[in-house]
């Protein structure tokens, strides 16, 4: 399949030692917006990091039932091309996976898919009960959603975040870090999902503060989330 995406490489590094943060990006947007709308770049260069944002067009990153199969694009073939364009390493613990909205859904099914894929996923205002925000669609995301899933509009148990998360061990889950506004419509699914995270996972954690489904509140969620995972180094 033929794609886009924004690739941030520090200066001075080895391309095969930094670290690579997928950064995934939300319905309304597209593999520009991270760059555009935030200070990803900056906190990456303090970080040290890596960070590539591809492109999934409106597709909920899954196999469309009508359209490409950007599921296993993200979490199969992504990584091999960047490791064959940019020399990046392909070990688990040199890679994770943030993302916000749909691009949160995204990371948190890569992670729950391939659980020993990374060293740590980050989520802001994700998604994460699609079954309920598919059969509550209307309009032209109904239709949407029928070419991603079925006429019917039936998530499969593959894209159901809750139905991976009961199937997976906890012991092979990363560290989880989620951020969710508490002015944001999926505050109540955020805390649903994560009310069963930490009866799994060793370690996760859900912070919430003032905030919308807006930029702003995702700018400070990801340099949080760099201050997380790489700490002392973001400013």
């Amino acid at each position: 399949m033929f794609s886009s995406m924004t690739v941030m490489i520090p200066d001075g590094v080895k391309s095969s030692q930094v670290p690579v943060v997928y950064l995934l990006h939300g319905l309304a947007d597209n593999c520009t917006g991270w760059s555009r709308f935030t200070s990803v770049e900056r906190y990456a260069r303090f970080a040290g990091a890596a960070v590539v944002i591809p492109e999934v067009q409106r597709s909920f990153y899954t196999d469309e039932r009508h359209g490409l199969k950007y599921f296993t694009f993200i979490s199969r073939e992504l990584r091999k091309i960047c490791h064959s364009l940019f020399g990046f390493s392909t070990s688990g613990d040199k890679n994770y996976i943030m993302g916000f909205s749909m691009g949160g859904y995204g990371a948190l099914k890569c992670v729950l898919t391939r659980p020993g894929s990374y060293a740590g996923c980050a989520v802001f205002s994700s998604v994460t009960d699609l079954t309920s925000e598919v059969l509550a669609s209307e309009g032209q995301r109904r239709k949407e959603y029928k070419a991603i899933f079925t006429e019917n509009l039936n998530v499969p148990a593959s894209s159901d975040l809750f139905c991976l998360l009961e199937k997976v061990k906890g012991e092979d889950l990363p560290d989880i870090f989620m951020t969710c506004g508490l002015s944001d419509p999926f505050l109540e699914q955020n805390r649903r999902f994560f009310s069963l995270l930490e009866k799994k996972a060793s370690v996760c954690s859900l912070d919430t503060w003032d905030g919308g489904h807006e930029w702003p509140f995702w700018d400070e969620s990801v340099k949080k989330a760099f201050d997380h995972f790489f700490p002392g180094k973001v400013r």
